[in-house]
């Protein structure tokens, strides 16, 4: 068969199937330069890593505080409660550690 003959294939398709083949071809093309614009789209490609980079550290941060809300003893949390409200109906005691400590750190700054 040389170049200039017509195959036997394409002289039997009708077309409605040429129009077809015709068609699925755009697509294909309409797909392909989409991938294309996609890739060479560096602004978008900079912003789908930051926005992967973030889910994946909020991931992580949420899952670290999970741990370690886990290692924490609930006794911490109610006895911060405890001294709170000790220190509400008694203020003395902690009012005297206060000015003892509040006197110890102008001691040292004023010995620099």
């Amino acid at each position: 068969m040389t170049e200039q003959e017509p195959s036997t294939e394409q002289e039997q398709r009708s077309p409605e199937e040429i129009q077809e083949d015709i068609e699925q071809t755009r697509e294909n093309l309409g797909d392909t330069a989409a991938e294309l614009a996609a890739k060479a789209d560096v602004k978008a490609q900079a912003k789908a890593k930051a926005d992967s980079a973030k889910e994946s550290a909020q991931r992580k941060k949420d899952e670290l505080f999970g741990k370690a809300k886990q290692a924490t003893p609930d006794n911490v949390g109610s006895g911060a409660q405890s001294v709170a409200s000790t220190a509400q109906q008694n203020p003395l005691p902690f009012a005297v550690a206060g000015a003892f400590l509040v006197g110890i750190v102008v001691g040292r700054i004023l010995r620099r």
